[in-house]
């Protein structure tokens, strides 16, 4: 009697996801040096250079926040989409994001800085919107960043003039008429709108 062979089973292959350790290694090798990159749960997402509008709004806004956050000595101002780990998850599955414009208060920064990325969301994130921008991307940073402990996302739109402030409360929309306020976050900051954009 013949035997009968059993049925062979196929699995999947696994996909492979890239943690923060291992991004931190590739960004700082020669071949990636120009490269702009964000890992978004353990994917690489390429990303373009901003244009000049972008850095115009990202300087006057990143400047009026340095001078403010130094003369009342609360922190530091970051800028150049300094990098934040905002996920670490099994399998590899971490979240680094490049943040345009970020604040973390004095006892966040107290000692030497890391040679690295800093673990968790900064008190403060700053994303200027830019053409490549999806809504869903920017909401799933806006959701990463505030899970990861960031007391307020500002997402500044230079097409609508327009400032959206994401805490845990909710939303709140400053227009070009209206003045931004620091909040909790950055106590007595305040700068009008339309000082931000372009004239």
């Amino acid at each position: 009697m013949q035997a009968v062979a059993s049925p062979r089973t196929f699995s999947p292959p696994i996909e492979s996801f890239i943690s923060a350790d291992d991004f931190l290694k590739m960004s700082n090798s020669p071949e990636y040096a120009d490269c702009r990159m964000e890992l978004v749960e353990g994917r690489i997402v390429e990303m373009s250079h901003p244009k000049p509008i972008h850095a115009i709004v990202a300087t006057e806004l990143g400047f009026a926040l340095k001078l403010h956050v130094t003369k009342h000595g609360l922190g530091i101002v970051f800028s150049h989409e300094l990098g934040f780990v905002l996920e670490r998850r099994p399998i590899g599955r971490d979240t680094v994001r490049g943040i345009d414009i970020s604040f973390l208060s004095t006892e966040r920064t107290s000692g030497l800085l890391p040679d690295s990325w800093f673990e968790g969301a900064p008190d403060l994130a700053v994303e200027v919107m830019s053409p490549s921008n999806t809504v869903s991307d920017i909401n799933l940073k806006i959701r990463q960043l505030l899970e990861a402990g960031a007391q307020a996302v500002w997402v500044v739109d230079p097409v609508t003039r327009a400032v959206h402030v994401h805490t845990a409360q909710g939303i709140r929309v400053f227009n070009e008429n209206d003045s931004l306020s620091g909040g909790e976050v950055l106590p007595g900051f305040r700068i009008p709108v339309a000082d931000i954009f372009p004239a």
